[in-house]
């Protein structure tokens, strides 16, 4: 490094009086200016701010989510080929929609807004539906085992609600 300014070798004189700047003050100084200059850079290329953790793992209640709004959709089609069983499967659609809901609420997603209903014979009425109840207890009483304490009373109160859709469907 080559300093080009005047600077003092330690004894003071008249002259030197002005200028109290040392040899070993400017090398400090010009030392924390090239590391803080060094430092700058370097923040920008994320090597201090590196985030290693991977992102989490959605959520395991989520599928019921869907599996819930998607028996609502089954329900509600149903109602709309078959007026007559408005009321007798009406009120499935609603408690599966509430379950839905309510899953959303404790794992902190939004509603979907449109969910596709599984495909069911439109003349066999209520044997389809029981046997997507059927399948969805055994998802729900599944979910209920694996699930901690806080969830599984959730979970097996929607897993009981799906046995009795079951033989409300009889």
């Amino acid at each position: 490094m080559v300093l080009t300014c005047r600077v003092g070798t330690g004894r003071t004189t008249q002259r030197d009086q002005a200028s109290r700047h040392s040899r070993r003050k400017l090398l400090r100084a010009g030392a924390l200016l090239a590391l803080g200059g060094a430092a700058v850079p370097l923040t920008g290329c994320d090597l201090f701010d590196r985030d290693d953790e991977p992102a989490p793992p959605p959520d395991p209640l989520r599928p019921m989510v869907d599996e819930a709004l998607g028996l609502a959709a089954a329900y509600q089609n149903h109602v709309a080929a078959h007026p007559d069983l408005a009321d007798r499967l009406g009120p499935i659609a609603e408690a599966h929609t509430a379950h839905a809901t309510e899953l959303a609420r404790v794992i902190g997603v939004a509603l979907p807004t449109a969910v596709a209903a599984p495909a069911i014979d439109p003349v066999n009425t209520l044997a389809p539906l029981r046997a997507l109840e059927k399948a969805a207890q055994k998802s729900a009483t599944a979910a209920c085992a694996a699930a901690s304490a806080d969830r599984a009373a959730l979970l097996g109160s929607i897993a009981a609600a799906r046995a009795t859709h079951q033989e409300a469907l009889k």
